[in-house]
């Protein structure tokens, strides 16, 4: 079932993202991707470049502290058979469990021949009006 496989994909992919190692995540997004967030629509055309935009922020979260993050599920939608739609909340802790922020977070999703991939990740506020 694709919703399986893409919770998966999801769970594997925190786990990565949690170990603050930029090269573990980028098997997980299609080359190319988009990134959304309050810095405006960034095209991503390759692993490189998402290693670009991604190792300041781990660097950043590094200094906080930074332990773990989990994805608290909002919604998943199975858009077609190689589209989905995932939206929820990252939840991120410092090293002692203590929460350091939460972020609204998206994710359309989009099965290769490797697999499901990251094709637009969005950033919003963790607690959208609908």
């Amino acid at each position: 079932m694709a919703n399986e496989s893409v919770n998966q994909v999801i769970a594997d992919y925190y786990r990565d993202f949690s170990t603050l190692n930029v090269q573990a995540i980028l098997p997980y997004f299609n080359e190319p991707s988009l990134l959304v967030g309050p810095q405006g629509v960034i095209p991503v055309p390759n692993h490189a470049a998402l290693a670009a935009v991604f190792g300041p922020v781990m660097e950043g979260l590094r200094s906080k502290g930074y332990g773990r993050s989990e994805f608290e599920l909002g919604y998943a939608k199975s858009l077609s058979p190689s589209a989905s739609l995932i939206g929820g909340v990252a939840i991120r802790y410092n090293a002692d469990g203590q929460q350091l922020e939460r972020v609204g977070i998206t994710y359309l999703l989009h099965q290769t021949e490797s697999g499901w991939k990251f094709a637009t990740v969005i950033l919003h506020d963790p607690n959208p009006a609908v």
